[in-house]
């Protein structure tokens, strides 16, 4: 049995992959291109302006969109190889109707992660389930080209 990444460390990453306003990001930059500083707010009006923001220094921070002087926010490589996950991951829950035979994007691939989540712990056959030894190799590759979503971040030390 090997050790694959911490509890800490799958919880951080499932925390920030699983932001429902992460996955309407990526997606959509994925789906439709760049989208213009100003336009942010009316393309994802499901997102209050605190949540665009937060979700969009996050995004930066780790690396998934870049800002294009004249385009606006677009997907980096990472962001779009995000993205192509978040589509694997959709399309296998909804061929097995997980959570629910209808439910949002969003709500499908955090059902997956948290499927996932503890065959990243331990590298264990029966921790994944067969459908989803995929998912998890494309996960796990995923992740180790972007070492930032995992990583737990020390606490500073109190003086």
């Amino acid at each position: 049995m090997t050790t694959l990444y911490t509890p800490a460390e799958v919880r951080n990453a499932v925390e920030l992959l699983a932001s429902r306003s992460l996955i309407r990001l990526v997606t959509e930059i994925d789906d439709n291109g760049a989208i213009p500083p100003r336009r942010l707010a009316g393309t994802l009006p499901d997102l209050s302006s605190h949540q665009l923001r937060r979700t969009t220094e996050a995004a930066r921070a780790h690396g998934f969109v870049r800002v294009v002087p004249g385009a606006g926010l677009e997907l980096t490589e990472s962001g779009s190889e995000l993205a192509d996950l978040y589509d694997a991951m959709a399309r296998w829950a909804r061929r097995h109707a997980v959570p629910a035979p209808v439910c949002e994007f969003s709500s499908r691939i955090r059902h997956v992660l948290d499927l996932l989540a503890p065959s990243l712990i331990t590298e264990r056959a029966d921790e994944a389930e067969a459908g989803l030894a995929g998912l998890r190799t494309l996960l796990i590759q995923w992740l180790a080209d972007n070492l930032q979503v995992a990583r737990v971040s020390e606490p500073e030390p109190v003086a």
